[in-house]
C-alpha cells in the first residue's frame, strides 16, 4: 500500500516528505505488530529490550549507565523499567560493591526463560517483516538507513 492509501491523502508530496513519513509510519506498524507479541507475555518493547541486553552480559551485570547506552529508544526511563521487571522477577537489583553508587542489574532464570520462550516468535516475526524483500534488497535498505542516521 502506498504512503498515500495509508494515509488516505490527495496532496502531493516532496519525495522527501514522503520517505519520512513512510518511515514513521513503517515504524510504527512494526511496533503495533510486535506489541501484540509481547503481550503475551506483559512486556513493552523498552522492557524486552532491556531483557535482551542484561542476556548479552552473558551473567555478568550491568549498571543503569550500560542499560541506558543500549537501549534502542534513548529516551526511555531506565530506572522505571527495571523496577517493572523486578516486580516481575525477570531481574535482580543490587548495590555495587565495589561502588555503593551503582546499582547492578542482573537477568533471572526466569527472564531467560522468557527470552527462551520469545526468541523462535521475535524472528519469525522478523523474517515475515521482510519476506518481500531480497537479500541485496535487504542490504540496500540497511544501507540508506543507516546513511539517513549518519548524517
Amino acid at each position: 500500500m502506498k504512503i498515500e492509501e495509508a494515509l488516505k491523502s490527495n496532496a502531493t508530496m516532496e519525495p522527501s516528505q514522503k520517505v519520512v513519513l513512510n518511515i514513521i509510519y513503517t515504524q510504527n506498524d512494526i511496533h503495533e505488530r510486535f506489541a501484540e507479541i509481547l503481550k503475551p507475555f506483559d512486556l513493552s518493547s523498552e522492557q524486552y529490550n532491556v531483557l535482551r541486553i542484561l542476556r548479552g552480559q552473558k551473567g555478568n551485570p550491568a549498571n543503569m549507565c550500560v542499560i541506558q547506552e543500549r537501549m534502542l529508544a534513548k529516551t526511555s526511563n531506565t530506572t522505571r523499567l527495571v523496577d517493572k521487571l523486578l516486580l516481575k522477577e525477570l531481574v535482580t537489583r543490587t548495590v555495587c560493591k565495589s561502588n555503593r553508587r551503582k546499582i547492578d542489574v542482573l537477568i533471572t532464570e526466569k527472564g531467560l526463560s522468557v527470552l527462551t520462550e520469545l526468541d523462535p516468535k521475535v524472528i519469525d516475526y522478523e523474517k515475515k517483516i521482510v519476506q518481500n524483500l531480497s537479500n541485496t534488497e535487504l542490504g540496500q535498505l540497511n544501507s540508506l538507513l543507516e546513511k539517513i542516521r549518519n548524517q
